[in-house]
Order: C-alpha cells, then structure tokens, then sequence
C-alpha cells in the first residue's frame, strides 16, 4: 500500500519503511545516463546516484515524477521488500 507521511518530511514510505527501487536498472535499460535523467526531472545527478543506491528516499513529488519519466506506475519503480515477503 502506498502512503504519504507528512510527518517524515515528504518521504514515500509503502507499508511504512523505507523502500528499495529499481531505478539504476530500469534508467540501464532505457540507456540514460544519470545526468539525463537528472536534468529531466529538475535535479542534480547526485540525487539519482543516491536513490539509486538506497541513501535517498524520494518526495512524494519526485517518485509521481519518476514514474511519469518512465511510462510506469510508481509500485513498478519502488518495491516493498514486506510485501514481497
């Protein structure tokens, strides 16, 4: 279940924990650099190198972008790991 906790400074949480994501191999795939994304979505590389790497969680605003970006829903680019079981 997705959710928006006001409280935790804008972060999506699903199920309400910090989220993985297939971001660095859905962008691979595509064949996008991380300074392509980046300028595309309005931020710097250093905070796709981040999401990327599990150090950043996006704000609600930039995961609805990140989807948008992709063609994708945002359960298909962020994953929760209780869910998966």
């Amino acid at each position: 279940m997705l959710c928006y906790n006001s409280v935790m400074e804008s972060k999506l949480y699903i199920g309400g924990a910090d989220v993985k994501n297939r971001l660095e191999e859905i962008r691979k795939a595509r064949g996008i650099r991380q300074e392509e994304l980046a300028d595309a979505l309005s931020v710097s590389r250093q905070t796709i190198s981040s999401l990327e790497n599990g150090r950043y969680n996006p704000s609600i605003l930039l995961a609805f972008k990140l989807a948008r970006y992709f063609g994708m829903k945002i359960e298909d680019i962020f994953i929760d790991e209780e869910e998966e079981g």
